[in-house]
């Protein structure tokens, strides 16, 4: 018996541009030690979608053009991040902003490619 086991192809995920890299990154109840809380972890891609959104009022087809996206994937993207916002608020948990990629200066995502480069100069 032959067992053919399909590869799904994933589509690798499009880099957006952020503008703003926050310099506070927790938040939390007033009076609750973090040890005691639970938390919810907002990608910098959630941040700025609702930044630009929310905070801006800039609507969702100029929010995507600057973020160098799909107007269906900020909206996505905004959706989760309410999404998390709100279930923090209302569960009494902290929000974290996770800044797990590198960025330049200009807040554009740096490649893998521009990371060996910098490594390899830097030896």
């Amino acid at each position: 018996m032959l067992i053919i086991k399909e590869s799904i192809m994933v589509r690798p995920k499009k880099y957006r541009q952020v503008n703003f890299i926050p310099e506070v990154v927790y938040y939390k109840p007033r009076g609750i030690p973090l040890r005691f809380l639970e938390e919810v972890n907002i990608s910098l891609d959630e941040f700025e979608a609702m930044r630009l959104c929310d905070c801006e009022h800039a609507g969702q087809e100029d929010a995507a053009a600057a973020m160098k996206i799909s107007r269906q994937t900020l909206g996505r993207t905004l959706k989760k991040a309410r999404d998390k916002i709100s279930l923090a608020l209302v569960g009494g948990m902290a929000i974290r902003i996770e800044i797990s990629q590198e960025y330049d200066k200009e807040g554009k995502r740096t490649s893998r490619r521009i990371k060996m480069k910098r490594r390899m100069n830097k030896s």
